[in-house]
């Protein structure tokens, strides 16, 4: 049996109605979770691009990358390991304003942590982390005993460390 694994499906489209609703359908059907999802311009004009995680086997991997690329919007699709990618998330912690004075451990995982300060008000001050999952993960345990306010993190972005073929595939269509 063939061991599970975290997977970075990049799918470059059109951008339509209707599009994510279809290929949310494709995981739907297969009982796959998805971990993780964003969707944003690419590097191509007019050509959004949809990274999606999720934890399975390369066989499914290769069969979702097969169905999603059957949507008549989808230009092309890939799969990646983690080990093939550069990948991060953001997450913002909202924390009342009376901790980052009054409890010096909060300047301190705030520094340790390599996160930024985006705003602060009387009521309440907000950070900023990029990173890993788990990197998010550890910061949230260490803010966690403060009360965090409001947590919420992105998908993830992710980049191939190898070249990916999709503008010289997009600029055969443009001929």
């Amino acid at each position: 049996m063939e061991d599970k694994k975290n997977f970075t499906i990049s799918v470059y489209s059109e951008n339509n109605i209707g599009l994510l609703n279809r290929i949310s359908g494709i995981f739907l059907k297969r009982h796959i979770n998805i971990e993780s999802l964003n969707v944003s311009k690419s590097e191509i004009d007019e050509v959004s691009k949809f990274t999606i995680v999720v934890y399975t086997t390369e066989d499914w991997a290769r069969k979702i990358v097969g169905q999603i690329e059957k949507q008549i919007e989808v230009i092309k699709a890939y799969y990646h390991t983690d080990e093939e990618t550069i990948f991060q998330e953001t997450a913002l912690f909202k924390i009342a304003s009376n901790l980052l004075f009054d409890e010096r451990q909060i300047q301190n995982i705030i520094k340790d942590n390599h996160s930024t300060i985006v705003t602060v008000s009387p009521e309440f001050f907000v950070i900023s982390k990029s990173g890993r999952r788990e990197e998010i993960e550890t910061m949230y345990q260490e803010l966690k005993p403060y009360g965090i306010m409001q947590f919420v993190r992105s998908g993830r972005v992710a980049v191939t460390k190898t070249t990916m073929q999709i503008s010289s595939i997009l600029k055969e269509f443009q001929v």
